[in-house]
């Protein structure tokens, strides 16, 4: 299994997952000319994308699914709420509904809640001939119950959106602000760094930070942030890396 980060951030997110049999795009928040051509410079046809996963119904996750089932035609993945605030898919034919779990040939997919606030938001974990990699972003917190599936799993595409301070002295009015550091908000880059260090595992590879913020977050900020909680929490990792809104992150082996 291979995965790279096409776009993240407060502009559009999209993430693309290869396994032997697959060609999976978690969220399509971008445009479709941007998502192909990403795609194009990875080597891979957009006519090949066969699912595609959405984790919930805002723009930023969702922008390019209309036109691209207007010239593609993939499986589209989400939950039942999801289906029924998504107009675009009431005459879809090739939908398929999720709950806790999706099994593909050759990849396992578990589906957690996460808590945002839209109806319903979930985050995935991919697992394909026993590598796994997390997909987990748009979340005020994550809930307990989940650790175990999250436990060290070989790579982390993990929400960091904001820098506390910047936010609350930033541009935004204050309802906006409690609205993004509240239970139904974003992951701060310090309460990110506090679950990835008690998540990852001895068969960790690698950290990709997601979803900064522009006008809350610079990568400077959130990488020194999980350097010092690891540091605190006396977690030794140093693979950690920032996705970005424009750039494709590097095509990643998951191992």
């Amino acid at each position: 299994m291979k995965t790279c980060v096409l776009a993240s951030g407060s502009e559009g997110n999209v993430t693309y997952v290869q396994t032997a049999n697959h060609h999976i795009l978690l969220d399509v928040g971008t445009t479709v000319k941007y998502i192909k051509e990403k795609l194009s410079e990875l080597s891979v046809a957009i006519e090949d994308i066969d699912y595609i996963l959405i984790t919930h119904v805002h723009d930023d996750h969702i922008k390019a699914l209309k036109n691209f089932i207007k010239k593609y035609t993939p499986t589209i993945c989400v939950s039942p709420q999801m289906f029924s605030e998504l107009e675009v898919l009431k005459d879809y034919e090739k939908v398929l509904l999720y709950g806790d779990e999706i099994k593909l040939d050759d990849v396992d997919i578990n589906i957690i809640k996460t808590s945002h606030d839209t109806s319903d938001a979930r985050s995935f974990i991919l697992t394909s001939d026993a590598r796994s990699l997390v997909y987990l972003t748009d979340t005020g917190y994550i809930n307990q119950k989940y650790f175990p599936l999250l436990t060290n799993r070989n790579v982390y595409l993990f929400e960091s959106n904001h820098d506390i301070e910047m936010l609350l002295n930033g541009p935004y009015p204050k309802w906006l602000k409690d609205r993004v550091m509240g239970p139904y908000g974003h992951l701060s880059n310090k309460d990110s760094s506090i679950y990835l260090a008690k998540l990852i595992g001895q068969d960790t590879k690698k950290i990709i930070l997601l979803h900064l913020s522009h006008k809350n977050n610079t990568p400077e900020k959130a990488m020194n942030t999980i350097h010092e909680i690891f540091t605190e929490y006396e977690v030794t990792f140093e693979s950690i890396c920032c996705a970005e809104q424009k750039n494709k992150s590097e095509m990643i082996d998951v191992w």
